[in-house]
């Protein structure tokens, strides 16, 4: 296992010398102390996420870890360089399946599973985007193996979450430890909803566009977030109810009349956007919508049909995406995938479900998951009947180590599995602040770091120059 602060010889590694004194000379008491302060603080600001399915329909605190997770400049560096080649390429794949079908016709990847796939949207063919545009904001799962090398763990590209967690714990950082930061160079990342609001911006013709911020409501897990993103960036967060369309241009209800919106952040899924094409039971989406987004009168952020670029049995052809399109080598690597849909492949599976994590290939949020080595026989069997009925709802992956850090815990300071999301936004220039969203797997020895299966978060450090 790869751990983030301390080298295979068990000494630390250059860039975590301040950290590793911070941790020397912590009281355990102030630190406990501290953490109490930071929960507080995270419920007064109304910083929580519900859970789908439970019945007390009480928000809920996202565990927040004390200890940072340090990325150094080089490594950085890197990070950033295949992450804005990914990006470009997955932009790239998401204009050709709805124009010229190029990677198709080479034999690249088989027809079927990009015109079958649930989240194709037809309707989207031939719709010429400004720049070609389909994925403005995209959320990069990475997690480090025990090599020591970063993977690619999934492509989030409809509406990822997260970055509201990300800011705050940066705040929450300073606030509580302001010296760490004098001895640290920290890269700063308190502009990202600036950048996020310039990209909007850009994503319309119209040289002074009016945004807006389109959201389910206060029901939802990440409402939060939208009203967080929405107030830092000085744009009307709105619900379905708030908009309506006509003669195929949307309006926003405002108390001195009608006014045109030209930019849609939607944090709604594609199927309930517009009743009169998704889901007819709809009362979050604004009839209409679909029409006035063909015609060119609205522009969505991320576009309608961008779910296929982060299906997990489309995320095996990421890399020939990126050579095919760029004509250059992958920076980040990919983790090796099986795909149930091929026969070779599902028989290998079934013989090896106790070894290997099972995914369904549009699942989110931890849910739909097999952990092989954590699995029971009962689970494995579910698993076994699943995969046979719909092979191609499902995709496996060798069950990786991550990385761990320290983290404080209730018996002291323990490693705990991490991973790590960045944030990517497109516009006139591929952009991103230093880091990323750091999820952190609390329960000892899971490898399972969504919030709703019992994760935290953890502040992310990237340094600036020389190790502090």
């Amino acid at each position: 296992m790869y751990d983030e602060i301390f080298d295979e010889n068990h000494l630390v590694r250059p860039h975590c010398e301040v950290l590793r004194q911070w941790l020397l000379q912590a009281d355990e008491h102030l630190i406990a102390e501290k953490r109490r302060e930071a929960d507080v603080l995270f419920h007064r600001l109304g910083i929580t996420f519900n859970v789908y399915g439970e019945d007390q329909g009480t928000d809920r605190l996202i565990p927040f870890d004390l200890i940072p997770r340090i990325i150094s400049a080089p490594e950085w560096q890197r990070l950033q360089a295949g992450l804005r080649q990914r990006v470009q390429a997955l932009n790239r794949f998401l204009y050709d399946i709805y124009h010229d079908y190029d990677i198709i016709k080479a034999g690249i990847i088989p027809a079927e599973q990009v015109f079958a796939n649930n989240q194709y949207q037809p309707g989207m063919q031939s719709l010429k985007l400004p720049r070609n545009i389909y994925v403005h904001i995209a959320g990069i799962d990475l997690i480090r193996h025990s090599d020591g090398d970063y993977y690619v763990l999934e492509d989030n590209l409809r509406c990822p979450s997260g970055v509201s967690y990300m800011l705050e714990n940066r705040k929450m950082m300073m606030r509580l430890f302001p010296e760490l930061f004098a001895d640290c160079p920290v890269a700063p990342i308190d502009h990202y909803p600036a950048l996020l609001g310039e990209t909007l911006r850009a994503s319309s013709l119209n040289p002074d566009p009016t945004v807006v911020l389109l959201s389910p409501g206060r029901f939802n897990s990440a409402y939060f977030e939208h009203a967080f993103l929405a107030q830092q960036m000085g744009i009307e967060l709105v619900e379905g109810p708030d908009l309506y369309v006509r003669n195929n241009q949307v309006f926003m209800k405002t108390t001195s009349g009608p006014r045109q919106v030209d930019v849609i952040y939607r944090r709604i899924d594609d199927d309930f956007l517009d009743p009169l094409i998704g889901n007819p039971d709809s009362m979050i989406g604004v009839p209409g919508l679909y029409a006035a987004y063909r015609t060119g009168n609205v522009v969505i952020a991320n576009a309608m049909g961008t779910g296929v670029g982060d299906d997990k049995s489309i995320y095996p052809y990421v890399p020939e995406m990126i050579r095919f399109y760029l004509g250059e080598e992958p920076i980040l690597k990919n983790v090796p995938t099986w795909q149930c849909r091929r026969k070779e492949d599902m028989k290998y599976v079934l013989e090896n479900l106790h070894k290997l994590v099972v995914k369904e290939t549009q699942g989110a949020g931890g849910y739909g998951m097999l952990i092989g080595p954590a699995s029971t026989k009962k689970e494995r069997e579910w698993f076994k009947n699943a995969i046979t009925a719909r092979p191609d709802n499902y995709i496996a992956q060798p069950t990786l180590c991550l990385s761990s850090c320290p983290t404080f815990v209730e018996q002291g300071i323990a490693p705990r599995h991490l991973d790590l999301r960045p944030f990517v936004l497109s516009g006139k220039k591929i952009q991103m602040v230093p880091g990323g969203l750091t999820r952190v797997a609390l329960k000892e020895g899971s490898l399972v770091v969504n919030s709703s299966q019992g994760g935290g978060t953890k502040d992310t450090w990237v340094l600036e120059g020389e190790p502090c």
